[in-house]
């Protein structure tokens, strides 16, 4: 049975996986790279990592990419990276075709991982699915009867840079992208700055300790009935509640998948998102849609790049 490699390109964790036309991983290279030189750091793991895996896998047929930012979907070329140096106009597809010489795909990462859970997580049987990443970032995408919606061939339905009411501000009627306040790397950004986090609060501990805070200890304060985290917790799941009511409006899904890291706080997000969701959704889409945590989390991207190098992009799924 012939297989392919799948490629996750993210603003933190980079992933090469090998597996088969089925989304199946049957071995795994992953890191957290400093990014010292942006971009680069990335290319010069990704070859290393890839030539070591096709020389032990000859029968590797194509490769597929989710890469963490923008593309011109037709040529592969990335048009920017909000997170990392280095990938402004980088003709990714090209790079990986003339590197390595396997048929390449590139999709944004969000899609990739949005085709994974359509054909094998929590996407199953939705005929008009939503999925988004709660990570690093915060992406989207719209598949309509199996099929991904591209927009005008740069993607479509980018959640994390729609505009919301920034409730971080005092400033009356400011607008901010929604990522800006709710992804992962932003929540962590806010808790680490200096005094933000009150003595009260059982994230103080850390502070004190001299140790980084980050989501899952939000998340796990929270659930201790800590006032400051569910305070903050319910800023971050309103803020991207009404991004999501705004997705209900617009391209009306019957199912809305959430994955990324931030997500695996699991249900005291979870209730949350529901509940602001419900409250902002237009009456037109009350009751008529479901929210499901990923059933993929971090195999979502590498096993829908996996799939893309397989064929399942726009049909098939």
């Amino acid at each position: 049975m012939s297989k392919y490699l799948g490629v996750e390109i993210g603003g933190t964790k980079q992933q090469i996986v090998v597996g088969n036309a089925e989304g199946e991983i049957l071995l795994r290279e992953s890191v957290k790279l400093s990014y010292k030189r942006g971009a680069e750091d990335i290319l010069d793991w990704i070859r290393e990592k890839t030539e070591y895996l096709l020389s032990e896998y000859s029968d590797t047929e194509a490769i597929g990419v989710g890469f963490g930012g923008p593309l011109e979907s037709a040529t592969g070329r990335v048009l920017c990276s909000l997170q990392v140096p280095g990938w402004k106009d980088f003709k990714l597809k090209e790079w990986f075709e003339q590197t390595f010489g396997k048929r390449t795909v590139v999709v944004n990462d969000t899609v990739a991982g949005g085709i994974a859970e359509l054909r094998l997580g929590a996407g199953r049987g939705s005929r008009r699915l939503f999925y988004t990443n709660i990570g690093t970032g915060i992406g989207g995408g719209l598949y309509i009867d199996g099929t991904y919606y591209d927009g005008s061939g740069t993607g479509a339905s980018y959640l994390g840079n729609s505009l919301i009411p920034d409730r971080t501000s005092d400033e009356p009627g400011k607008a901010v992208r929604l990522e800006l306040i709710c992804s992962g790397r932003s929540i962590e950004n806010r808790l680490n700055t200096e005094g933000y986090v009150p003595e009260s609060s059982l994230l103080f501990e850390k502070i004190k300790a001299g140790q980084r805070i980050d989501a899952s200890d939000l998340g796990e304060a929270a659930r201790k009935k800590d006032n400051f985290a569910l305070t903050e917790l319910k800023m971050t799941a309103e803020s991207f509640s009404i991004g999501l009511a705004n997705v209900l409006a617009l391209e009306g899904p019957d199912r809305i998948v959430i994955g990324g890291g931030v997500a695996k706080m699991g249900d005291i997000l979870f209730d949350a998102i529901r509940k602001y969701t419900d409250e902002y959704a237009f009456v037109a889409h009350k009751g008529r849609y479901e929210i499901y945590p990923s059933e993929l989390m971090d195999d979502a991207v590498p096993a829908g790049s996996l799939l893309v190098a397989a064929g399942f992009l726009t049909e098939g799924i």
